[in-house]
């Protein structure tokens, strides 16, 4: 196996993991696996209480990439005032293809899962799977929008929501 080019992620960066979300590049460390040095990065999500780590040579491969730029958030914002695509397939089917957009990691995939499962009051009720997806994809939104931004993740769910909202009206 050869050696890659010299990792683009650096101690305290904000990255996303597609299957975790927003975490922080504690430290870049080598462990022995197996009999192999690795070199791995230990990265940390503060809110799950968990820590991760990943082989330096596998982070690309895998989806690991660095915040969103300012204007992809804005972009997915756009997305979220959109109108929502109305899926005639069955719950199951859809259901895998929200998962997958959530786990994709990609911020304007996760727009509109949340553009797609967000209600309004007038609305009927989320069944259990439906608000648990759209939590999920709302929490993956939140976070990423609060890192780019520079916020608490208070502001940034705000920030969504005045988003959602003014969809509505």
């Amino acid at each position: 196996m050869s050696k890659s080019k010299k990792s683009e992620f650096r101690p305290n960066e904000y990255v996303v993991y597609p299957a975790h979300g927003v975490g922080q590049i504690v430290s870049i460390e080598k462990q022995e696996v197996a009999g192999f040095e690795l070199e791995l990065f230990v990265i940390s999500f503060e809110k799950d209480k968990m820590t991760l780590r990943v082989p330096t040579h596998k982070a690309t491969e895998i989806g690991m990439r660095s915040l969103s730029s300012p204007d992809v958030v804005t972009q997915a914002m756009k997305t979220l005032k959109g109108k929502a695509k109305a899926k005639r397939a069955m719950w199951s089917r859809r259901a895998q293809e929200y998962e997958q957009k959530i786990n994709s990691g990609d911020l304007i995939a996760i727009a509109e899962v949340v553009r797609d499962l967000h209600r309004t009051d007038d609305q009927r009720e989320q069944s259990y799977s439906e608000r648990q997806l759209y939590e999920a994809a709302l929490e993956r939104l939140t976070r990423e929008v609060a890192a780019v931004n520079g916020n608490d993740e208070a502001a940034a769910a705000k920030q969504v929501d005045e988003v959602l909202v003014s969809r509505a009206a």
